[in-house]
């Protein structure tokens, strides 16, 4: 008998705790702002980020069943920068006038 082995990126339930870790992580503005006015988010800034950390991250676990598991790490750290760079671009603007 050959034991696979059957990691969380290879299940489709996955995709399930994505979503609940992109809600747990909407839950930080939402939440700062109850006691701040400088947090001042609409409806439409949750549903851009919510897509945004919901889209990269699957994007993440779709490449990393695909790649070898010796370079899922890089692929990690890739999709991490390049969502770190669209959020910026959408807050601020760096490069181009999004964010304004």
């Amino acid at each position: 008998m050959i034991m696979t082995r059957n990691s969380i990126i290879t299940r489709n339930s996955v995709f399930a705790w994505l979503a609940l870790a992109t809600g747990v992580l909407l839950l930080v503005p939402a939440v700062a702002m109850q006691f701040t006015s400088e947090v001042n988010w609409n409806g439409a800034d949750f549903a851009v980020m919510g897509a945004l950390v919901f889209g990269m991250g699957s994007l993440f676990v779709l490449v990393a069943r695909k790649v070898s598991r010796k370079y899922r790490f890089a692929i990690g750290v890739f999709f991490a920068l390049a969502l770190c760079y669209v959020w910026a671009e959408l807050a601020v603007g760096i490069f181009t006038d999004l964010g304004s």
